[in-house]
């Protein structure tokens, strides 16, 4: 389990926010249906009007009277109250509003308005990439380029090395899973009507949580032009393409069509918290986590953290004061969404990160404040700061392994915090760097052309891209390795023990995230840290050595051990 900063789930904590509507459902087949107000919807009164910025002001239990008097003293007005997270929504009182309402004791951060997250996006891994890299040792897989379609299973089956790693290629027979089983991806959006991912997705039940910004405070290109005049993109559209390859990690569909998921019978939930270019806002999270836990969704994948902190700390003596309630408020913030969800049976997995740090022992941070562009500062870190929600309370995360089996050369880890780990793709796993050591997942048209990994009769320009046409039905696939790419294969695995364990509930099956997280870690195959512990990756002309601790049963390489849906389709109760 995830450790939890002490002193912090009881105090009152203020973030700027920016504005974010919720989603419009749309119509289609599915099981479960949505009770209540659309998560983030305010449950409070609002105020007519705006001034300025918005802010989130977390409050202590009992405390919301005393916060809304604090906001008040301090010039501002309060929109709104959300009785489910505790905090309200405000506006007003000018540029000395933060100092002013921080300054009360039942308050312990206030933000200026900024987006406060970044996606923990896979890597393209291009045939131009620098070569470079260990030696493969004892390759279980050969290269991924020398495969052509297998004689059964879905048509770019033997490209999927991941799957055979993990027993996924064995298991889809057996136990494809539920059409019962929700599973919902926070990320930056689902391509619902790429082919590989149509069937399987539920659109009634997707939200879009975020507004899309073409331009940041400083005039910058954020996300670009607005595809539609509301600049709220359709829950079925992703113009980023990392949350499509997530879900169609999760959930590829056995259709005779490019790949197949770890769970190919369960349903893909699009819960959309991240824009166009990756930046995640604090808020959408909330709303994202919050409406997981409304709608009966069983399993979320997160592969991303919530910024601008790559490492949140409370009190660290590089930042100034008004940085430091900011990531107090990331911390608290996220902990009550999740918290909620949680306890309202949604297990949690999450991407562990792609620094190449031991998060048991981390030094230097040199990320942060990523947005807006040009505020990072190098600071010293220690193990009492957090990446979010990688190392919040009662998160299943997931380090990433290359196709040799050994840690992804990119991959965090640590004793405390790897719990699982899983195939993330590693192009430098061997000699040279290959695009085909990575994980091959849908990816939305749209996004290849605007990157021009297509040209403009569709042909992929490089190895990273494939274009299966079986069928007559024409899709596209992307090559790409990080954390965010293993976080999917356990939140596949976690979708198939609910399949098999969950019990009839309120939008379907059931089963308590306690459970499935210790059913998860029952069915991981043990691997040990390498020998020798030191162990050394070559890359690039240089070497990185990261040092593995703890025992087979528990290590910070590879935590409980490699997810294994074989053995989740096949395990005893």
């Amino acid at each position: 389990m995830r450790r939890v900063a002490s002193g912090l789930t009881a105090l009152a904590v203020v973030v700027a926010i920016g504005a974010c509507s919720v989603g419009t459902p749309e119509t289609a087949t599915h099981t479960g249906t949505p009770t209540g107000p659309p998560a983030g919807t305010d449950t409070g009164t609002r105020s007519a009007t705006r001034e300025g910025p918005e802010y989130l002001v977390f409050y202590t239990e009992g405390g919301q009277s005393r916060a809304q008097q604090a906001v008040e003293r301090a010039g501002g007005t309060t929109l709104a109250n959300d009785a489910k997270l505790g905090y309200l929504t405000t506006t007003g009182g000018g540029a000395t509003f933060a100092e002013k309402a921080g300054a009360d004791g039942s308050i312990v951060g206030v933000s200026p308005d900024r987006s406060i997250g970044f996606a923990e996006l896979g890597r393209a891994a291009p045939a131009t990439r620098r070569t470079g890299g260990a030696k493969a040792r004892a390759g279980t897989f050969p290269d991924a380029r020398s495969f052509t379609s297998s004689g059964s299973g879905e048509p770019l089956a033997g490209r999927q090395w991941d799957m055979r790693m993990i027993g996924a290629d064995r298991a889809n027979a057996k136990v494809p899973g539920s059409r019962q089983v929700l599973v919902g991806v926070i990320d930056t959006g689902v391509d619902g009507k790429h082919p590989d991912i149509a069937p399987n997705f539920n659109r009634e039940l997707s939200r879009n949580f975020v507004t899309d910004k073409p331009k940041d405070e400083t005039g910058e290109t954020l996300d670009g032009p607005c595809e539609v005049s509301s600049c709220k993109d359709p829950v079925d559209e992703d113009d980023d393409g990392h949350g499509t390859h997530v879900a169609s990690t999760i959930a590829a569909p056995i259709n005779g069509i490019g790949i197949a998921g770890v769970a190919p019978g369960v349903q893909i939930v699009n819960i959309r918290a991240g824009q166009d270019s990756g930046f995640f806002f604090l808020k959408p999270s909330l709303d994202a986590l919050t409406y997981a836990g409304d709608i009966g969704v069983d399993v979320v994948n997160m592969s991303y953290y919530v910024d601008p902190w790559l490492f949140n700390c409370t009190a660290n003596k590089a930042d100034s004061r008004k940085e430091q309630l900011e990531q107090a408020a990331i911390i608290t913030g996220m902990q009550r969404a999740l918290d909620y969800a949680r306890q309202r049976g949604v297990t949690l997995v999450s991407a562990l990160g792609n620094g190449s740090t031991d998060l048991g022992h981390p030094k230097i941070d040199k990320e942060s404040p990523g947005y807006p562009v040009g505020e990072k500062k190098t600071r010293q870190v220690d193990n009492s700061c957090l990446n979010v929600p990688a190392e919040s309370n009662g998160v299943i995360s997931v380090a990433g392994l290359g196709p040799s089996g050994r840690k992804a050369i990119y991959s965090d880890y640590g004793v405390e915090q790897a719990d699982v780990s899983a195939p993330g793709g590693d192009a430098l796993d061997g000699n040279g760097a290959k695009a085909t050591r990575s994980i091959l997942g849908a990816a939305p048209e749209q996004v290849l052309r605007a990157a021009g990994r297509i040209d403009a009769k569709g042909e992929p320009k490089g190895a990273d891209v494939v274009k299966d046409c079986a069928r007559g039905t024409c899709a596209y696939y992307q090559y790409l390795d990080g954390t965010s790419m293993a976080a999917p294969h356990a939140t596949g695995v976690a979708a198939i023990l609910i399949s098999r364990f969950g019990k009839p509930g309120k939008a379907g099956l059931e089963l308590a995230p306690a459970t499935v997280e210790d059913l998860l870690y029952k069915t991981a195959t043990p691997k040990a840290c390498p020998t020798p512990r030191q162990y050394v990756y070559k890359a690039y002309g240089q070497d990185m050595t990261q040092l593995c601790e703890g025992d087979q049963a528990d290590n910070g390489f590879f935590g409980h051990g490699v997810v294994d849906a074989w053995k989740a389709a096949t395990v005893e109760p």
